[in-house]
Formats: C-alpha cells, sequence, structure tokens
C-alpha cells in the first residue's frame, strides 16, 4: 500500500493518543474480537466433536434449512486444509486475543510484528469472503457462528491496517489516505452492509416467508 515518492500523506489520525495511545483502540479491537473469534470457534468445535461421536446429534444452531451449522461443518469446505477450519480460529484468535491484552498492557510489539499480524489478518479476510461465497452460493447455508468468525476477521483486519497507517509503517496515495480517514466508520458499516445485502438477497425467499 505505498504511493509514489512523495505522494503519501500524513499517518491517519484517530483521536488522542498518549504515548502508546496510538495502539490502544488496536489493542482493543484484537482483544475483543481475538475472544468473540476464539469463543464461536471453540463451540464450532464442540458442535463437530459431538457429532463425531453422535451422529444423530443436531447443534443448537442448526435452527432451519436455511440457518444451519451442521451441514457447513461437514462439507468439504469446512475442512479446507484436511482438518475443520476452526482448529485455525482457535489457535488465531487465541493469539490475537493475547497479543490485544499485551498491548493495553502496555507492551509495544515491533513493527514487523504489526504488519505480520496485518499480514495474517488480510490472508484471514480472503479467506473469509471465498467460505461467504461457497456459504450462499455453494451450501446455500448460513452458519450463525460462522457469520460471527466473519465480521470479527474483518474487524481486526480494518483497526488493525489503521494503526498501520496511523504509525506510517503502512503508506496510501494522499487522496486513498484522506478518504480513509474522513470516512474509515462509513467505509466499514458499507462493506458490512454489502455482505449483509448479499445475504437478504440470497435467502429472500425464506426471509420473507418469515413475516
Amino acid at each position: 500500500m505505498s504511493g509514489e515518492p512523495g505522494t503519501a500523506a500524513p499517518p491517519v489520525s484517530a483521536g488522542p493518543a498518549g504515548p502508546h495511545g496510538a495502539g490502544r483502540r488496536a489493542g482493543w479491537a484484537m482483544l475483543v474480537t481475538g475472544i468473540i473469534g476464539w469463543l464461536a470457534s471453540f463451540q464450532l468445535t464442540l458442535d463437530d466433536w459431538r457429532t463425531l461421536q453422535d451422529p444423530s446429534y443436531v447443534p443448537a444452531c442448526n435452527l432451519s434449512p436455511v440457518v444451519s451449522c451442521g451441514s457447513v461443518m461437514s462439507s468439504p469446505q469446512g475442512s479446507l486444509f484436511g482438518f475443520p477450519n476452526m482448529l485455525v480460529g482457535l489457535g488465531a484468535f487465541a493469539a490475537v486475543a493475547a497479543l490485544g491484552a499485551a498491548v493495553l498492557s502496555g507492551a509495544r510489539p515491533h513493527r514487523r510484528l504489526w504488519l505480520a499480524l496485518d499480514a495474517g489478518a488480510f490472508a484471514g479476510v480472503v479467506f473469509v469472503h471465498w467460505l461467504i461465497g461457497q456459504s450462499l452460493y455453494e451450501l446455500n447455508k448460513l452458519c450463525p457462528y460462522c457469520v460471527v468468525v466473519w465480521i470479527v476477521t474483518i474487524a481486526l483486519f480494518w483497526f488493525v491496517t489503521l494503526h498501520c497507517l496511523e504509525r506510517s509503517w503502512l503508506r496510501l496515495p494522499r487522496g486513498v489516505h484522506g478518504l480513509v480517514r474522513d470516512t474509515q466508520w462509513i467505509l466499514l458499516g458499507a462493506w458490512y452492509a454489502v455482505i449483509a445485502l448479499l445475504v437478504l438477497t440470497r435467502f429472500w425467499d425464506y426471509w420473507s416467508s418469515l413475516l
């Protein structure tokens, strides 16, 4: 995310920042998204294990023909790397939450660690959007706990990226920088809104039947 020399704008401003203030928002984002993501991954892991132990077990998240976790977990997309995807979430979200707690306690991770975290979060976002496409247009199912993981992964990437921009570890062309600075919450809301619109239109017949 680099512009041409001389075209990069100053770091994005996100409010008052003390010695550690620039990282506090990212620290809270990591802690909160890490905990929520870990809990969702843990519940999926627990339901998957119970299903393996008892094929007749029906996860609590199997709410309807459309809103269902069981069929998503048992699908090939649910074990893309040869093992359940939720195991990746258990490890990754635990590490993110621990790092967030460290930042809020006063730790100052090296620039390379922040950039590595941002790169990992970006990979997570790419993976999440692939899963969104698979859920909506291949599996035709909506897994509630998976939706939680989608939400927190996007938030993690967004706030870590903003932190890297604030510290000038990432740079954007001036026009793009100004847009992000002035509309960062609007852009994040629009991102979620597009996904919500896709979910709404894809299963419109089901949602309308509930009215």
